[in-house]
This record gives structure tokens, C-alpha cells and sequence, in this order.
């Protein structure tokens, strides 16, 4: 069993490296064919996209799992189906809702056509993405993720050779690599339901005609991730809130130049999830008493930070060399930006790292109310700041919103604390 779950845990580690490679390299192509201003259009649409897509995990696998692994009997699989049916419903309901406030958002703000454009195509994953990655949760319910890591790579890698054969046929119309992302969506959402369908026949499993619907179970999964959605959408909103205030406060190839900076950095802060995702379930979920999980959470959140801090300086150093080889020499303001913002990033590292204690003792709470303060926090900063400041104000509310984060998980980690006893004569 525990070489199953190694090696579960192995495929999982796997795919994500292979996405942050694929993807730097998807980005340098975007970013050299469309140039900073085609760039800028590009990143704008996909941050609207990434917040949008936050509501479509109306109950994630905190609360799916759980619940597929507890089903058993002669007719487990004919309950799991049932609740991933019920789940699907869910999550497509919630991506259509952040579909359209995505729509409505473009409809007030009036952004070029080209924004519209891209928003609309990159928009397709919302509707897919999350509503059929409940196959995602089966896959981990069963330890059984390779099915899943394969999908995604196949996808991953027709999404690469339609960019690069964009790339290479000298496409500059933004429209056309926002169909290449579109169409990895669509293929992975096709394989995971043709996967799905084929192991539901082997226990003749009908379709979503043949499950009971129940209302009661529709609100019972809706209000067990309730909390769990509402902070993933103020996660989303607090980490991308800084594009959206900045992009109509500066010219366009200003917040390309920002935007190239982020995406560097976004890839860079994946390390922290992966690591945090290795240490915890040894470190920090196995321990069998609060002070063990409080005492290991600290030396995570610090070695974690460590990692982060020697990583940003690396980065700063080697800025230079790392837009010029990524992006082009007309990225060349993302330098100095990039250098200030890797430095601030060791922060997103040791928050991870604080975040596996709420995690541990399943306070969804504590990271709805931290993502509530770091989106209020750096909204209003940037609202300031921006328009005086341009990408300097918003590499200020990037570094302010990271230490509120970090802050509020220092706040939580200190609070349970074990009690002291004093003696009495």
C-alpha cells in the first residue's frame, strides 16, 4: 500500500514538473509572437478567466474524496456514481456562473475586442475544467492518478504543438493561441469521460439517466465546501486583483512587461505547493498531537521560506539573462521588476507552508477569513497605489498582500499554542 501511494504520489510530483516546463516554454512563444501589448491582451483575459474559474469548485476533493472512499457494499460503484453525478452537476452550475460575471465583467469594463476574444475562448475551460475533473477526485479516491497524469499530458502536449505551430507560422492574432488553450480543455474533459463511461460499464453503471437525483444531496455537498469554495474564490481574486486594477491604469505594453514578471513568478511559487504536498502527510497530518503538528508546521513554514528566499534571490540575480532568453529583448522593463518581485515571493512559500496547520485541523475558516483580509488588503492598496504608480505600486500590493497572508498564518499558528500552567502555592 505505501508503495502505491509513493508511487501515486510519484506521477502526481511528475505531472506538475512537466506542466511548469511545458508551460514556461508556451509562455516564451506567446509572449515573443504576440508581443508586450499582444501579451498584455493575453494575460489580462486569462487572469478574468482564472478568478471565473474559482467558481466552478463548488465542492472540491476535501469533499468529494472523503465520501467516494467511505461508499461501500454491493453497490458502491452505483453510489460513487450517483455522487460524482450530483458533484458534476454542481461544479458545471458554478462554472456557469462564473462564465457569465466573467461576460458581465467584460460587458462594464469594455476592454479591447481583442480581450474579448480571448476571454471567450480561454472562458471554455471554466465549463469543462472543473465539472469533469470529478473523475479526478475517483482517480485519488482509488490511489489510481496515472490514468489522470496521462490525460493531462496528452493534452499539455497538444496544446504545446498547436502554440508552437502557431508560433512557427508566424500567427500574431491573439485569438488563435487562445483556441489552442481552449482545445486542451476539451481534450482532456473528453478523455476523462470516456475513461469514466468505460470502467462505469464494467460494473454496468448506467449514464446521468439512470441516477436518482436528490436535492437533499445537492445541498448537503454544496454546504460541506461551502467554506472551501468562498476561500478559493478570494484566494483567486486576491491573487489576480492586481492585473485587474492595473491593466486600464497603464499603457498596455507596461502591463505586459507586469504580467511577464507574474508569470515567472507563478511558476516559481508551484515549488511551494509541490514540496508542501511531499512534507505534509509525514510531518504535519500524521502527527497524533496538536504541539507535534504545530511544532513541524513552523519548521515546514521555515524551511519552506528558506527554499523560497534563496530561490528569489537566484532569480533576481539571473533576471537579465532570464527575459531575455524567455521573453525577447522587448520584454526588457520586466527586468527590474522581476528582480524586486522574486525577493517578495519568499513570503507565498512560508505561507504554504502556515496554511498545512489549518489544513490539518480542518479550519477552512481560518483560510476563508486569511483570503478575505489579503483581497480586501490589496484591493484597496492597489486601487491607491496604482494609478500613481503604475507596476511599481502593484509590485508593492503584490509584496503587501503576500506578507497579510503570511502574517494572518503566523497569527493562527501562534494561537494554538499549548497552554501554559502556573503553579499554585
Amino acid at each position: 500500500m505505501n508503495r502505491r501511494v509513493a508511487a501515486n504520489l510519484a506521477w502526481m510530483l511528475f505531472e506538475r514538473g512537466l506542466q511548469v516546463g511545458i508551460g514556461i516554454v508556451v509562455v516564451a512563444m506567446l509572449a515573443r509572437a504576440l508581443g508586450p501589448v499582444g501579451f498584455a491582451h493575453f494575460q489580462y483575459a486569462q487572469s478574468m478567466v482564472l478568478i471565473a474559474a474559482a467558481f466552478a469548485l463548488v465542492c472540491g476533493a476535501e469533499v468529494v474524496v472523503p465520501r467516494l472512499v467511505a461508499a461501500s457494499g454491493p453497490d458502491a460503484e452505483v453510489a460513487r456514481h450517483a455522487l460524482l453525478a450530483h458533484a458534476f452537476v454542481l461544479r458545471f452550475a458554478g462554472g456557469v456562473i462564473g462564465y457569465l460575471l466573467m461576460c458581465g465583467y467584460l460587458g462594464i469594463t469594455s476592454p479591447d475586442a481583442e480581450i474579448w476574444h480571448a476571454a471567450l475562448l480561454l472562458g471554455i475551460a471554466i465549463l469543462l475544467r472543473e465539472p469533469f475533473g470529478v473523475v479526478s477526485a475517483w482517480m485519488q479516491a482509488r490511489t489510481h492518478n496515472r490514468p489522470g497524469v496521462l490525460f493531462n499530458m496528452a493534452a499539455l502536449g497538444t496544446k504545446a504543438a498547436l502554440v508552437g505551430t502557431l508560433f512557427l507560422c508566424g500567427v500574431r492574432e491573439v485569438s488563435g493561441y487562445a483556441a489552442a488553450f481552449a482545445i486542451e480543455a476539451i481534450v482532456v474533459a473528453a478523455m476523462q469521460m470516456l475513461y469514466f463511461r468505460l470502467r462505469m460499464r464494467e460494473h454496468r453503471v448506467g449514464g446521468l439517466l439512470s441516477v436518482h437525483w436528490q436535492r437533499a444531496r445537492l445541498h448537503e455537498l454544496l454546504t460541506s465546501g461551502a467554506l472551501f469554495w468562498g476561500s478559493f474564490i478570494l484566494m483567486m481574486a486576491a491573487r489576480r486583483v492586481d492585473q485587474l486594477v492595473l491593466q486600464p491604469a497603464v499603457p498596455a505594453a507596461e502591463f505586459g512587461a507586469y504580467a511577464a514578471c507574474m508569470q515567472i513568478l507563478d511558476n516559481f511559487t508551484v515549488l511551494a505547493s509541490v514540496l508542501a504536498a511531499g512534507l505534509a502527510p509525514a510531518y504535519v497530518y500524521a502527527r497524533d498531537t496538536l504541539a507535534e503538528a504545530r511544532t513541524n508546521t513552523g519548521r515546514v513554514a521555515f524551511a519552506l521560506a528558506g527554499v523560497g528566499l534563496l530561490g528569489g534571490a537566484a532569480i533576481a540575480a539571473c533576471a537579465p539573462w532570464i527575459v531575455h532568453l524567455l521573453y525577447g529583448h522587448a520584454f526588457a522593463p520586466t527586468i527590474a521588476l522581476l528582480r524586486a518581485a522574486a525577493l517578495l515571493s519568499s513570503l507565498v512559500f512560508a505561507d504554504v507552508g502556515l496554511t498545512l496547520l489549518a489544513v490539518h485541523l480542518r479550519r477552512p475558516d481560518w483560510i476563508a477569513i486569511k483570503w478575505l483580509m489579503v483581497f480586501v488588503v490589496t484591493l484597496l492598496f492597489d486601487l491607491v497605489m496604482v494609478p500613481r504608480h503604475g507596476s511599481w505600486g502593484a509590485i508593492a500590493g503584490y509584496g503587501l498582500g503576500n506578507a497579510v497572508a503570511t502574517l494572518v498564518g503566523i497569527a493562527f499558528w501562534w494561537r494554538c499554542r499549548p497552554a501554559t500552567s502556573v503553579a499554585t502555592p
